[in-house]
């Protein structure tokens, strides 16, 4: 039953993936999109927050990978309002998309993984008016996708290292209209076609303190790498029919091709608590972001410095074996988190932050993960947006026992 599902949510995926828009931010215009890849439902609903587990897969750290103790998949989704401000006006978006499909097995003291996942998203539509007659429209689509391969190994009952292989591809389009009142309108197009391979590092450290309480740490490492942009510009004069356009007469421009450095990053982890009773977990991640740049060289006014993030969450169960009541198995989530994106526009630094509560519901020996993150983002100064955002996110986590050798036939 679990191969069969597998294949359906992997057609899925592959269909809803190439027509969905991840994002509604008009600060996706800038890099590469917002990075939509936030973590599982259950990390998520920890504020970020990845804990060593052996029924969840752990995207954040790919040494997790050799804490699986059963064949594993999981897909996970989402559905986004944001309420956008500015100092004048006020506008909403909504957004439904599928955020991961992953898999993953055990074999032995090594663990296996390999998934696909939305890595950045570019959705907007700004529309700006001045005075009776001239006006621009600004939108933008596509996003880079993420396919990967990973791979761990329990070095000694207490550490396990892994790493995760991934190849980076996709497509982003933006669209510049300006409109004077007359019967034509002028076009700008930009594609960018974006490709690349990187990796990521892990180490996961676990120990027992006094024999009951649990600890671990955790170390994930991602070295810079590279994002090859080819890109292509047409300038054009259309007839723009309420969003449609007719095109009188169209020219290409010379753009250059452009070498994007993806930016390394540090993350480090560490929790305490009792296994399947509570945990209580901090998460930092540091990242090069000034290293990174813009898919074309002539976009103003955008600067980019380092970035950080910080996480705080943890889990409670009531009681996991419990025979009298299904409320007491449940694992009950909540998290906080503070992020400084990187992203510098108009000298102002672009920061969000924002708090989680989720639950596990155990279903037949799986599990299906329900959270919800309310958070803000930006900020009305220098003429920016502020985002109010609230996020339902579903994750399922599905469990079976591969690769058994039958004593009989």
């Amino acid at each position: 039953m679990i191969k069969k599902i597998i294949v359906s949510f992997g057609l899925l995926f592959s269909l809803a993936s190439a027509a969905q828009e991840g994002t509604a931010s008009p600060y996706s215009y800038y890099g590469i999109g917002d990075v939509k890849f936030k973590g599982t439902a259950e990390a998520r609903s920890m504020g970020g927050v990845n804990i060593p587990d052996s029924i969840h897969i752990n995207l954040g750290n790919p040494a997790g990978y050799s804490a699986i103790k059963l064949t594993t998949f999981s897909a996970g989704g989402s559905f986004n309002i944001t309420n956008f401000k500015t100092k004048t006006e006020k506008d909403q978006g909504q957004r439904t998309t599928i955020d991961y499909l992953a898999f993953a097995f055990p074999a032995g003291k090594f663990g296996f993984g390999a998934g696909l996942m939305p890595y950045s998203s570019v959705g907007y539509k700004v529309r700006s008016v001045a005075g009776t007659a001239e006006s621009r429209a600004y939108s933008g689509e596509g996003g880079v996708n993420k396919v990967y391969f990973g791979a761990a190994y329990q070095v000694t009952p207490k550490i396990s290292v892994g790493a995760d292989f991934n190849y980076n591809f996709g497509n982003v389009e933006t669209k510049n209209i300006w409109s004077q009142g007359l019967q034509y309108s002028s076009r700008e197009l930009n594609t960018s076609d974006l490709t690349g391979f990187n990796v990521n590092l892990g180490a996961i450290y676990t120990s027992k303190i006094k024999k009951k309480y649990d600890f671990f740490a955790s170390v994930a490492y991602t070295p810079e790498s590279t994002l090859k942009s080819e890109n292509q510009r047409t300038i054009a004069t259309v007839i723009d029919y309420g969003g449609e356009e007719a095109v009188v007469e169209e020219r290409n421009i010379d753009v250059a091709n452009i070498d994007l450095k993806l930016p390394s990053k540090l993350t480090l982890g560490a929790g305490f608590g009792v296994k399947r009773n509570w945990f209580v977990g901090a998460e930092v991640a540091l990242q090069q972001s000034s290293n990174f740049g813009s898919r074309y060289n002539d976009i103003t006014n955008v600067a980019y410095e380092n970035s950080e993030k910080f996480s705080v969450g943890g889990y409670f169960i009531p009681n996991f074996a419990s025979y009298t009541s299904y409320f007491k198995k449940v694992t009950y989530r909540a998290g906080l988190k503070y992020e400084n994106t990187g992203l510098v526009i108009a000298n102002v630094p672009i920061k969000d932050y924002g708090f989680s509560l989720g639950v596990g519901l155990p279903v037949a020996g799986s599990n299906l993960n329900i959270g919800f993150e309310y958070g803000k983002r930006g900020t009305t100064e220098a003429n920016l947006v502020k985002e109010n955002y609230a996020n339902i996110f579903i994750g399922l986590s599905l469990n079976d026992k591969w690769f058994v050798k039958r004593k009989y036939e």
